[in-house]
């Protein structure tokens, strides 16, 4: 359509411009329909009136001879889209517990509450070692992934530790740094 128009226009312009030329061309009786546009173009393609159940039994058929794609349960997790995922939901643990807390210790003497230092203590000091260690591990896993791995995204921003090996390597280094560090937190602080 665009170079339909472009040779008419050009064709327009040159009758313009030297009239006498055109008329001297040996071609004239097919060069001028088409710089007046009467060529006739025809379209091989027709459209039909379908209800909406018609067409959309078209499109279950289309559906069907699509390929499928592989289901995810057969692809092995790979360590740095499973730190990427834990990287995400440990700061999301780590902002919405701290987001809880501040609101619930702002509201506390609204509703009466005791969330002080000392009342805390002494509730934590009731429980079992088993569950202190347990709830310190808890607390202090997310925060020690989250930080080791936060300090592994600042060595790659630097453009550093970018090869497969290395990736890799630093990814089980973040896991096996966490988890001891948060062993020696909950066991020893």
């Amino acid at each position: 359509m665009l170079a339909q128009r472009a040779a008419q226009q050009s064709l327009r312009r040159l009758a313009a411009s030297q009239p006498s030329m055109l008329s001297r061309m040996a071609f004239k009786n097919t060069l001028a329909p088409l710089a007046v546009g009467s060529s006739i173009q025809t379209r091989p393609i027709a459209t039909q009136k379908l209800t909406p159940e018609e067409s959309y039994q078209i499109l279950v058929e289309q559906r069907k001879k699509r390929p499928n794609s592989p289901h995810l349960q057969i692809y092995r997790p790979q360590i740095t889209a499973v730190n990427s995922i834990m990287h995400r939901f440990t700061g999301a643990i780590l902002s919405s517990g701290f987001y809880v807390f501040g609101l619930s210790y702002l509201v506390a003497p609204v509703l009466g509450w005791h969330l002080d230092s000392a009342t805390l203590a002494a509730a934590f000091a009731s429980w079992p070692v088993v569950a202190q260690i347990g709830a310190k591990f808890l607390v202090a896993m997310p925060f020690t992934f989250h930080s080791f791995n936060g300090v592994r995204h600042l060595v790659w921003d630097m453009g550093k530790q970018f090869s497969n090996q290395q990736v890799i390597r630093t990814g089980w280094t973040v896991v096996g740094l966490a988890t001891v560090s948060a062993l020696g937190l909950a066991l020893f602080v």
